[in-house]
């Protein structure tokens, strides 16, 4: 199975350092949901692993998330595109939980769920603690620039030899023209 895991706010969707509270609040960026499209027209799978502590902080609550989630789902389906699933941590930073980026619970659930090893499975994020996650298990980090990706840009120190892209659609490109 062609697989790719991404991470949401910030890959896929514009960031917010107030968290995206409500399905209005979510907005792709440009080019995101018709890359995930080309991403899915090539045969692959594509998973969303991602943190989700507005949860355990109150910011919104479960139906909203799942409406969240719906938005994203209609909106691909506008493009030709799908998520095969969405995998994430409802845990606040000091919850000691496993599944939070940059532990690789999510990424462990994903490899369970599945019944694949992640090894070499390219997993896209804006953040070192996305890197992190997937290099734990084995799976290839890539950066962009998008979200929080130009600060993680500027502090890389470990994984200076991760492939970086000004955005999803880029990072498709470069997958779509190696695979």
């Amino acid at each position: 199975m062609k697989l790719v895991i991404l991470d949401r706010d910030g890959v896929i969707n514009q960031d917010s350092d107030a968290y995206i509270k409500s399905p209005d609040e979510w907005v792709p960026i440009p080019g995101s949901l018709e890359a995930i499209s080309r991403l899915n027209h090539a045969g692959f799978h594509v998973v969303v692993a991602t943190n989700q502590s507005g949860l355990a902080r109150g910011l919104f609550d479960i139906d909203c998330l799942n409406a969240i989630h719906e938005k994203l789902h209609d909106e691909l389906g506008k493009v030709g595109g799908h998520i095969d699933a969405i995998f994430f941590c409802p845990h606040g930073p000091d919850d000691g939980c496993e599944c939070r980026k940059p532990k690789a619970g999510l990424m462990h659930q994903i490899s369970g769920r599945l019944d694949m090893d992640l090894d070499g499975v390219p997993a896209i994020g804006d953040s070192l603690r996305d890197l992190q996650a997937a290099s734990q298990i084995g799976a290839k980090p890539i950066l962009v620039l998008t979200g929080k990706g130009k600060k993680t840009k500027a502090d890389l120190k470990d994984f200076a030899d991760v492939p970086v892209y000004k955005d999803l659609a880029a990072a498709v490109d470069a997958l779509l023209a190696s695979s």
